[in-house]
């Protein structure tokens, strides 16, 4: 187990996590095959994680077996909520009617007691809608799943007329059929790590802003983080990093744009990404690091977690030619006017240093590893045991807004405060 960067910080540090066998309690139809239901890694994940599990098809699909099967895993650590209780009619419509607002009393109900499984059940064939969770989704740190039915008649108006309880014709169905025939592209694939991950990582970047704060040599290099006008200013590291990525802290893969990005189409319909998507990986951290722009933490991805990255992003220059999965990293916190990006490419940076033959300057030995300086504010903590993370893959759907890292609540704090005079 990593001992921290002091004494009192050792317990900030995420254990390390067991590896589980997969396999399956018992045969499950094939309809009802998804990693969160017959995964042990992937259940044990999602059981310390929060999750909106967003059930998405046509009346008549499936999707109350599918929510039910969710339930029946998750047993006490789960709650469903069915349009179909709440009598909302699925159709084509204008407006998003207001017998939707009781319904989202119980989802905000069920976020804000941490309920580890929240389930909506209903068709979800229009973006307004869809938006409104994903804004309830991001208020309360909850990372999206987008789960469809696999039912062979999930598309067939005819067969689907018999089965849907709303006893809606072929044609109405075949009104909401075009909006979920495609796939719902997020902005952005990624590992979201789970609830009890993010914090530890967030406990364990604030005990290395602590002792790095504390250092001579951080102090002498501290002019690269205030204005030129007025150097002898204060410096509140957490305030300095005053923005962070909204939802979970998350390590990216590819970004989509809802499907307006290059190359997102093709990303989405890889089989790895398809059979990824709602399953559990264990990420691996070997730095923290730190720019004048962001704080960040170093991921060291797997062979399998490799296929999931794409081959077009390890690089700042068209000419530049580093090792896949370079930019891997879980962005902690940005400066003032940075956006999450950056963090990747500051990442960059450092390695590009690296193969250039540039090690950085070793200031000392730290509780937590081994601190480097490659000058212009550029600090880099080589960890001496490497940190396991547990995620989920996934996407985030949301706006995408920077939020603070810190706040009143404190919910999803990454940094508490710590003040460099």
């Amino acid at each position: 187990m990593n001992r921290g960067f002091t004494r009192k910080s050792h317990t900030f540090l995420p254990k390390i996590f067991r590896k589980m066998s997969t396999q399956s309690s018992k045969e499950r139809p094939e309809n009802l095959q998804f990693p969160f239901l017959d995964d042990d890694t992937t259940i044990s994940t999602v059981k310390e994680s929060k999750t909106l599990f967003i059930i998405r098809g046509l009346p008549g699909s499936g999707k109350s077996t599918l929510a039910q099967a969710i339930q029946d895993q998750y047993k006490d650590a789960c709650k469903v909520i069915s349009a179909d209780t709440h009598k909302i009619t699925p159709a084509i419509r204008s407006s998003i009617p207001e017998d939707y607002s009781k319904l989202d009393e119980d989802l905000v109900d069920y976020c804000k007691r941490d309920i580890s499984v929240v389930i909506v059940d209903d068709t979800h064939h229009e973006r307004e809608r869809l938006d409104q969770l994903f804004d309830i989704a991001d208020k309360y740190q909850y990372k999206v799943l987008f789960v469809e039915p696999k039912t062979p008649w999930k598309m067939d108006c005819l067969q689907l007329k018999d089965k849907n309880q709303w006893k809606l014709s072929v044609e109405d169905l075949k009104k909401m059929k075009p909006s979920l025939e495609k796939d719902f592209l997020p902005l952005y694939y990624g590992w979201f790590l789970s609830k009890k991950s993010s914090e530890n990582l967030r406990k364990t970047g604030q005990a290395f802003l602590d002792e790095l704060g504390s250092l001579k040599v951080f102090k002498k290099e501290s002019k690269y983080f205030l204005p030129a006008e007025d150097p002898k200013v204060k410096l509140d590291l957490t305030s300095y990093f005053a923005k962070r990525p909204p939802s979970v802290l998350h390590c990216t893969t590819k970004f989509t744009d809802f499907g307006k990005a290059m190359g997102a189409d093709e990303y989405a319909q890889q089989e790895v990404v398809k059979a990824s998507y709602g399953k559990a990986f264990t990420l691996t951290i070997s730095a923290l690091f730190l720019t004048t722009k962001t704080a960040g933490a170093r991921v060291e991805l797997s062979e399998p977690e490799l296929l999931l990255w794409p081959g077009d992003v390890d690089k700042i220059l068209p000419i530049d030619n580093l090792p896949k999965g370079s930019r891997a990293h879980i962005t902690l916190g940005c400066a003032s006017g940075i956006e999450p990006v950056q963090t990747g490419l500051d990442l960059l940076e450092f390695v590009k240093l690296e193969k250039a033959g540039t090690k950085g300057e070793e200031i000392e030995e730290i509780g937590g590893g081994k601190l480097l300086y490659f000058g212009n504010g550029m600090f880099m903590l080589l960890l001496s045991k490497k940190i396991e993370v547990r995620a989920i893959f996934s996407g985030y759907y949301g706006k995408g807004k920077l939020v603070p890292t810190q706040g009143s609540n404190k919910r999803g704090s990454a940094f508490n405060p710590c003040t460099i005079i």
